[in-house]
Formats: structure tokens, sequence, C-alpha cells
């Protein structure tokens, strides 16, 4: 049985960015917006978007690159899908995918544009750790600030000595087990 259902997804990288201008206007069933980066497919509502498509659904996304940034990731999750039996539009793009028609030409687009956004995605990391290399040269940069403060670490010892479990201690602290080794 089909299920003729129209599903967007969103995504934005940070959450200080908003998705407001991705698919303005378009009415959906049920909207699934993600903030997180898409370098991988492990996103919450990537995952639940996936869970609940049914032969015969539509999938509404703004754009290729906030499906995701790497081409075999974003070819994959598109050919899975049309394999489901359901459609794919890329409004920006104007592309769409569709278990009934194969287009070349969609399918060359996807893989041209998606393989530019993964390029797009390694020029910014490259000018990012470029630009962190030029700033601890001039003594700007000095890392990532510590998050352990003598305080929590003087907590962490206390909570030992009175015999709690590391990994207990480490979870409510919202800190790997890695760090709190490292820092006793």
């Amino acid at each position: 049985m089909m299920s003729n259902k129209i599903f967007g997804y969103k995504r934005v990288s940070t959450m200080v960015q908003n998705t407001e201008r991705q698919l303005d206007g378009i009415v959906v069933d049920k909207m699934f917006e993600d903030k997180l980066s898409g370098k991988d497919t492990d996103r919450p509502q990537l995952l639940a978007l996936l869970d609940q498509l049914r032969d015969g659904d539509t999938v509404m996304v703004h754009s290729l690159d906030r499906l995701g940034r790497n081409i075999d990731d974003l070819r994959n999750l598109v050919q899975s899908m049309v394999a489901q039996g359901v459609t794919v539009i890329f409004k920006k793009e104007n592309l769409t995918f569709s278990p009934d028609t194969a287009n070349p030409f969609s399918e060359l687009m996807l893989n041209m544009l998606a393989a530019v956004a993964q390029f797009e995605r390694q020029i910014i990391n490259e000018r990012q750790r470029e630009g962190v290399q030029i700033a601890k040269r001039n003594g700007v940069y000095k890392g990532r600030k510590q998050e352990m403060t003598a305080e929590r670490i003087a907590e962490i010892k206390t909570r030992i000595d009175a015999g709690e479990a590391k990994a207990r201690i480490a979870k409510d602290l919202k800190i790997s087990r890695d760090t709190l080794y490292r820092y006793l």
C-alpha cells in the first residue's frame, strides 16, 4: 500500500543558524530538521525521516548540500530512497529523482553538484587549518579553552576517593572517561 506523504528535510550546520529560508512556502505533512554538520549521515532527524519513509512518499530538500556534503553519502541516500519507492526533490537545483523514471541528466547533475559541495567543504577545512597555523605562529591562537577547572578536577578526585564509579562521574560531568583519566 502506497503512503503518498510529503516530508521535508532541513539542515544547518550550527545551532545559531536558522532554517527559515529552506523550503519556505512548501507544504509538507511532516518536517524534519537537523542542526548538525552534513559531513556524515549520523543525524537524528535524518535517521527519523528515513525510518518513516514508505513506498509512494516524497522527500523535499532545499538543496543537495543540505542532505549531504559527501558525494558518496549523498548518492547513497538518494539511491536508497528511490529504491524504496520514494521520490526525492531538490528545490534549488530543480532536480527530481523518482522510482518511475530514470533521468540521466539528473544523475549527472547530482554527481557534479555533490562533487562541488564536497570540494567546497574540503577547501573550507583547509582554509581553517591554515588560519589556525597562522594564528599559532603569531601567538594569537592558544587552542581550545580547557573545560576542566581546578574545582572540577578536585570534585573528580573527591568522588573517586568516596568510591564512586569513574564511568558515572564522567557521565555526570559530560566528559569522556579518557578525559577523566587524563586529568587524574
